[in-house]
C-alpha cells in the first residue's frame, strides 16, 4: 500500500512540475488583417488637407505578433499609416481581453499614402477623416491581435541587429547622417508539425516610406507592402514593419542617376525586397534562443504643447485627443525586454542623433527603437537642434516645443535604468 501511494506522489509531484514548465513555456503567434478602405479616401502625407486618390498598390494592414512567458503577454503591433493616435490606440485595446491594455503596443509605419488617422482641421476647423472607417480600423486591429493570440504556440527567438546594405535609405537634409543598422526578432515554431519554421519576422529600421508620396493618386503602403511579401514568401511567417528613429528626413534612397526621385511602384519593390532580403540575410545566422526571458512595463509621459499649430490640430481633431486645459499631452512610454532584445517606443520622429543616443545607453547589442508607436506627435529633436538651421524650420515647426526631446531621452533612459537587463547576448 505504501508503495503505490508513493507512486501517487510521485506522478503527481511530477504533473505539478510538467505544469509548471508548460506555464512558463515561451509562446509567440502572430496574424494579420487587410485595412484598406473599400471605398477610395483620400490620402494623408502629413499636416495639411489629405490628397484625393485614383485607385491603390498594394493593400494597406494591421499586423500583430504576440508573445507570451508565465504571466506577461506582450502584443506588437504594426499598422500601414502616417500615425495611429493615443486615443485610438485605447479604442483598439478596448476590444483585446487576452493582454492587458499598456502591454499592447501600436506603431505606424509612416506610409505617406494612407487615409489621415488624426483628423487633421484645416484653418476653419474642418476635417476630411472618415471617422466609420477609422472604427473600422481599430477593431481589425483587436481582431488581428486576438487571432494572434488564439495561434499561441511553443516558439523560440532568433534576435540580431547589423548593418542594411545596400541602396535602401538616405537622410535627405545630410545624406549620412542616419542609422543603417536593422533589427530583426524572428519568432520560430517549437514544435508541432511546423518545428522549425517561422512564425513571424518583425523588422525595425528607420525610413520614411514615402516614394509614392500623397500627390501620387493612389492608397498604398509604399515599399512596407513589398517588404511583407518578400519575407512571407520566403518562408518569415508574418511580416511586420516598425519604424525607427527617422524623423529630420530619413527616407527611401530612391534618387536615379539625375538625382531626381524616382516614384513608381516599382522603386517600392526594389527597396522593399532588398530591406527584407537585408533583414532575413542578418537574422539568418542568429543563434536560437530557446528560452528567452519577457519583460514589459509602461509609463505614462507628459509634454507640453508649445507649437500653436500643433495645439491647434490636437484640440480641433474630431477625435477627442484629451488635451489638458494646460496644453499639455500625455502618452504611453513602453520598455520591454525579450530575450536579448532591449525595445523603446517613441510617441513620434526622433531625429538619428537622439536614436543614436538612446541605443548607446540601452544595455544591449540588440537595441530596437519603436518610432511612431503609441502616437506620433511629430518630430523630436534635441533643444540644441531645436530651430538652429534654416533646414529644420520645418520639423521645429511640426513639433510639440523645444523640450520635447529633453524630456522624452531622460524618460526613456529612466525607464532603462529602473528595469531589468535584458538577457546576455549569446557569445559569438
Amino acid at each position: 500500500m505504501k508503495t503505490y501511494r508513493a507512486i501517487f506522489i510521485c506522478l503527481c509531484a511530477i504533473a505539478l512540475i510538467s505544469a509548471d514548465a508548460s506555464a512558463q513555456e515561451f509562446k509567440a503567434g502572430a496574424a494579420l488583417r487587410v485595412v484598406t478602405p473599400e471605398k477610395l479616401l483620400p490620402v494623408s502625407g502629413g499636416v495639411g488637407t489629405p490628397n484625393p486618390v485614383t485607385g491603390t498598390l498594394g493593400d494597406l494592414f494591421a499586423r500583430a505578433m504576440v508573445l507570451e512567458k508565465g504571466n506577461v503577454r506582450v502584443a506588437f503591433v504594426g499598422v500601414d499609416f502616417l500615425g495611429f493616435p493615443s486615443v485610438l490606440c485605447d479604442r483598439a485595446r478596448a476590444q483585446i481581453p487576452g493582454i492587458p491594455p499598456e502591454n499592447v503596443l501600436i506603431g505606424s509605419t509612416h506610409t505617406h499614402s494612407a487615409p489621415d488617422m488624426y483628423g487633421f482641421p484645416d484653418p476653419r476647423g474642418k476635417h476630411g477623416a472618415d471617422l466609420e472607417y477609422i472604427d473600422w480600423v481599430c477593431a481589425q486591429i483587436a481582431a488581428a491581435v486576438n487571432e494572434a493570440v488564439d495561434k499561441l504556440q511553443p516558439a523560440h527567438l532568433k534576435i540580431a541587429v547589423d548593418e542594411a546594405k545596400g541602396k535602401i535609405a538616405y537622410n535627405y537634409y545630410a545624406p549620412q547622417l542616419y542609422d543603417p543598422r536593422c533589427g530583426v526578432i524572428q519568432a520560430i515554431a517549437a514544435d508541432g508539425p511546423n518545428k522549425g519554421k517561422a512564425i513571424a519576422t518583425l523588422v525595425n529600421y528607420a525610413s520614411h516610406p514615402e516614394i509614392l508620396g500623397p500627390n501620387a493618386g493612389v492608397i498604398s503602403p509604399d515599399f512596407c507592402g513589398p517588404l511583407y511579401d518578400r519575407i512571407e514568401a520566403q518562408g518569415g511567417g508574418v511580416a511586420l514593419y516598425m519604424n525607427s528613429a527617422q524623423g529630420g528626413m530619413v527616407t527611401a534612397d530612391c534618387r536615379g542617376p539625375d538625382g531626381r526621385d524616382i516614384q513608381t511602384w516599382e522603386e517600392c519593390i526594389r527597396i522593399g525586397e532588398l530591406l527584407a532580403d537585408e533583414a532575413l540575410r542578418i537574422v539568418a545566422d542568429a543563434e536560437i534562443q530557446t528560452d528567452p526571458a519577457l519583460y514589459c512595463v509602461a509609463r505614462p509621459i507628459t509634454f507640453p504643447i508649445e507649437s500653436r499649430m500643433m495645439r491647434y490640430i490636437l484640440k480641433k481633431s474630431p477625435l477627442n485627443m484629451g488635451i489638458a486645459d494646460n496644453n499639455q499631452v500625455t502618452v504611453q512610454l513602453n520598455l520591454v525586454n525579450v530575450g536579448t532584445a532591449q525595445i523603446l517606443t517613441i510617441p513620434g520622429e526622433a531625429l538619428p542623433n537622439i536614436g543614436y543616443y538612446l541605443k548607446r545607453n540601452m544595455p544591449t547589442r540588440h537595441p530596437f527603437l519603436f518610432g511612431l508607436t503609441n502616437d506620433a506627435l511629430g518630430y523630436i529633436l534635441a533643444k540644441v537642434d531645436f530651430n538652429s538651421f534654416r533646414r529644420y524650420d520645418y520639423i521645429s515647426r511640426t513639433s510639440l516645443g523645444e523640450m520635447t526631446g529633453e524630456i522624452y531621452m531622460e524618460e526613456a533612459l529612466r525607464l532603462v535604468i529602473d528595469s531589468p537587463k535584458p538577457d546576455n547576448p549569446p557569445e559569438k
